[in-house]
Parts: structure tokens; sequence; C-alpha cells
């Protein structure tokens, strides 16, 4: 069986999306699971806490592992969103493809406040508990690092392969 080699020149611009907005997801799942397991909670109650953003806390702790795998699931599809909407805006500002570090983490920085600030309290979660420094502090680098740069990365070699396609 040949491997296909994952370079620039391989991947389409939507592909290069997708795959900014899974290792985004997955990136930032990971800070999430290992942050946590660090103070004792179970990788499946992060992810059931996704879960109650549609289901609601109670439900889903009750819902056990199907909350959990529903958890993953908007999570990817939440990650999926941000790199896609990045890459759209870059399409109308070319300069959030040309500077990925700058834009990627000031995008990083939005997106930590609209999901912690808007999102979150509007779901069925609602608004929990005020959080610790630490983890805000980590947090906010977390989605800097690992989901704002990826995100921009993703639309940087988009746009270059939207280029090399021409």
């Amino acid at each position: 069986m040949a491997s296909i080699p994952l370079s620039r020149a391989t991947l389409r611009p939507g592909q290069w999306v997708v795959l900014g907005g899974l290792v985004a997801g997955a990136l930032d799942i990971l800070y999430a699971i290992v942050f946590w397991a660090l103070k004792g909670v179970a990788p499946v109650r992060i992810l059931q806490s996704i879960a109650a953003g549609v289901q609601g806390k109670e439900a889903a702790v009750a819902g056990g592992m199907s909350s959990a795998l529903l958890g993953l699931l908007l999570h990817f599809m939440m990650a999926l969103m941000m790199a896609g909407a990045y890459y759209l805006a870059s399409r109308r500002l070319s300069k959030l493809a040309h500077r990925p570090l700058l834009f990627g983490a000031l995008y990083g920085l939005l997106l930590y406040v609209v999901m912690n600030y808007i999102v979150v309290p509007l779901s069925a979660a609602g608004p929990g508990q005020p959080p610790s420094g630490l983890w805000m502090a980590c947090s906010i680098v977390a989605h800097v690092v690992l989901v704002g740069i990826p995100c921009a990365y993703a639309a940087k070699f988009a746009d270059k392969a939207a280029m090399q396609a021409r």
C-alpha cells in the first residue's frame, strides 16, 4: 500500500481548512483533558461538560458515555466552524492569511471571549462558576496558540493551494 505524502501540494483549500479545524480541535481538547486530569477530573466528564451546552448539566452527566461522545462531536464541529470562519474572512482580508501568527493569535483571543462570555452563558449549560485565574490564563494562551494560530495557518496554506490551482 503506497502512502500519500501530506504536503501543501497535495491538499486542496477546503482540505487545509478541515485539517486546521481538526488540529485545533485535537489540541484544544487535549489541553482541557490534561489540565483537568491534573486536578482529578476524568476525560469523560470534560466531554460531558461540552455536551451540557445542548443537553444541560444534569442530562449530560446522566447521559454517560453517549453524552461524552456527543460532546466530542460538538467540540470538533465547533473547531471546524472556527477554522472555516477564519478562512472565509481571510478570503476578504488577505492579511489574515499572510500574517498567521499575529492574526491567528488575535483570532484565538477573540474565540476565547466569544466562547466564554457569549456562547457558554447562552447555552443550556448556562453560566458556571467564575473560572480560577490559572484556568483563565491557561485557556487564553491555549485559545491563542492551540486554536487561533492553527486556524490561521490552515487559511494560509489553503490560500497558497488556491493560488497554485489557478
